[in-house]
């Protein structure tokens, strides 16, 4: 018997045709489902990744990581600036002050030998002091404060420096017998150590 061409005869022997319209109609609701997925504006899709994505991104947490670290330096760069203005801003005569120290000590050392003058220079060492008393009264409004230890108090590096040994049975160890010449501090910062001679009794 000759066989039929326009009859297709399944494998099975059975026409599938209700598995076949069942298998475009699933394919024809992906293609729905995937228009509408196109069709999400923007806003909805990035509220769709930060949901479902974001959370478990390396990446994304990586790049939190490095904004945060950006922002911390940021701000310690601001910190350290803000405070290098300030210290740049309160001592900015501090070279100025340290240039006019040897002018104080020398109207100081003037004044130290003025009981030995005569009474024709009176007038003078009375110029000489009211020159020293504004000249420390204008440095003080910049400040400058002076150092200026007296005969056995104890010594203390922070502020003194010994420049010689002297030995006074009167003495504890380590006091200062005699102040070589004056320190000065500017706004809390040592500006020159105080020059002293330190008492060891052997």
């Amino acid at each position: 018997m000759a066989k039929d061409k326009g009859t297709e005869i399944p494998i099975n022997g059975v026409n599938d045709e209700k598995a076949m319209d069942e298998d475009m109609n699933e394919k024809n609701e992906a293609m729905e489902t995937e228009d509408q997925e196109l069709s999400l504006s923007e806003e909805e899709l990035v509220a769709l990744c930060r949901e479902h994505v974001c959370p478990h991104c390396d990446v994304m947490k990586e790049a939190e990581g490095e904004k945060l670290r950006a922002l911390a330096d940021s701000e310690n760069v601001k910190k350290r600036l803000h405070r290098e203005a300030e210290d740049l801003k309160r001592f900015v005569g501090e070279s100025i002050l340290a240039d006019l120290l040897p002018v104080l000590d020398n109207l100081d050392l003037a004044l130290m030998h003025a009981d030995q003058a005569d009474d024709a220079c009176k007038n003078f060492i009375m110029g000489v002091d009211m020159t020293r008393k504004i000249f420390v009264d204008t440095v003080k409004r910049h400040g400058l404060e002076r150092v200026e230890p007296s005969r056995g108090e104890a010594f203390n590096p922070e502020f003194h420096e010994a420049v010689g040994m002297a030995q006074e049975a009167s003495l504890d160890d380590n006091c200062v017998v005699q102040v070589a010449q004056n320190g000065y501090i500017l706004k809390g910062r040592l500006l020159r150590p105080a020059k002293v001679m330190v008492n060891k009794k052997s």
